[in-house]
């Protein structure tokens, strides 16, 4: 649970700088920037990711985000696809953030990915990265989200 407004649990993971929620976690970059978001925020709405450099990637844009549904104040769904980086055949992932308002100042968050594998063969490697690496640092990406909406940090899109 969040204890903020139904307004800030809902439109922070999605308005605000990315760079402070996705700041890197085990094998996984940190966000640098987005170019192209003009549009972010809306439905259909998209931006280009930009991550930093790894032992794994060379750095540089990484990703395409693209909003697939918003319900406001209720609902997102996101996707994360195009990937630049390596992705041993993950095609992408979905994201969908829920929230509901239990009571003055406290919101219930609830949030799922699923992950698109184009690979038969590695899909094994491909769930155990979702159910370990990823769900770890999606935690770590939520209690970021969570810092920033308590705080009331500023929406980059709004």
């Amino acid at each position: 649970n969040f204890p903020t407004t139904l307004e800030r649990a809902f439109k922070t993971p999605m308005l605000c700088d990315v760079t402070k929620i996705h700041t890197g976690y085990s094998v996984t970059p940190r966000v640098t920037h987005c170019t192209e978001d003009e549009t972010w925020g809306k439905k259909g709405g998209t931006r280009k990711i930009f991550m930093a450099k790894t032992s794994t990637f060379e750095g540089g844009e990484a990703s395409l985000d693209i909003v697939l549904e918003r319900r406001e104040n209720e609902y997102w769904k996101i996707e994360i696809s195009d990937f630049k980086m390596p992705s041993m055949g993950v095609e992408k992932f979905q994201g969908e953030w829920f929230t509901k308002q239990l009571k003055e100042g406290e919101v219930e968050v609830l949030y799922k990915y699923t992950m698109f594998s184009n690979s038969l063969l590695l899909y094994p490697f491909h769930w155990l990265f979702t159910k370990i690496i990823w769900k770890n640092y999606m935690g770590h990406v939520l209690e970021n989200v969570k810092k920033l909406a308590i705080s009331e940090a500023p929406y980059v899109n709004d």
